[in-house]
């Protein structure tokens, strides 16, 4: 079994025989979405699939075009049980549009408050800022998807019952070797990013952490029964 938990099979070409492909395999696939009209679209078509899950997202990078779209999230949130994308972005591409970003990332997280969700998390160049405010409103059960920051604050995250879903691009690349090696056996978990991320080979992810299918099967279902509680 293959979980992938950070995945935007919405931006397929052919998303339904994606996701009928992976359902035959037994595969678990959280599909992200980057605005909470594209979930509205999404939502009817998975209704039928019982390993295939759309969440409702609304990425910081569309958020200063986007804030009409808020109103939609709140219509939408008691649809799923999944969020992604949502969060922060503060490198060169997305600082002009900071403010805006936190007001929307705000506002979200104060309808999640409360919630029994499970997140996922964008925080590029953003970590502490994401974090901090993860934890001011009481956030609970969150995924940092492809963590770049510090590995002085992966302990601090791993603190509050987080979770890092690793891609094949972080075991390659210097700084995400450097990153593994911090974050705890027991709060990795498994993504793609595809179809953003040119490397998606989750074989090759669990071969570089040297970790089972059933190590990741585990600590995936120790946070899904977190939903339950």
């Amino acid at each position: 079994m293959i979980i992938d938990t950070h995945c935007h099979f919405d931006r397929f070409n052919d998303p339904e025989t994606f996701i009928a492909g992976e359902e035959r395999k037994g595969n678990i696939i959280i599909g992200m979405t980057n605005l909470p009209s594209h979930f509205e679209i999404g939502y009817s078509h998975l209704k039928g699939f019982k390993h295939i899950r759309l969440a409702l997202g609304f990425h910081p990078l569309l958020a200063d075009d986007s804030i009409n779209e808020l109103s939609l999230f709140d219509k939408l949130v008691n649809l799923t049980s999944y969020i992604g994308e949502i969060g922060l972005d503060f490198s060169r591409e997305g600082y002009r549009s900071k403010l805006r970003q936190l007001e929307v990332l705000s506002h979200i997280l104060s309808i999640l408050k409360g919630k029994n969700k499970i997140i996922s998390v964008h925080s590029r160049r953003a970590e502490r800022e994401l974090l901090d405010l993860l934890i001011k409103f009481e956030i609970k059960n969150v995924i940092f998807h492809w963590y770049s920051g510090p590995v002085g604050l992966i302990q601090e995250i791993a603190s509050q019952g987080y979770y890092f879903s690793v891609n094949e691009a972080m075991t390659i690349s210097e700084n995400g070797k450097k990153i593994l090696k911090f974050i705890p056996r027991d709060r990795m978990l498994t993504e793609t990013d595809a179809p953003y991320n040119d490397r998606c080979n989750i074989s090759n992810v669990l071969s570089a952490l040297k970790c089972s299918e059933g190590d990741i099967k585990n600590n995936f279902y120790s946070l899904v029964n977190k939903l339950n509680q």
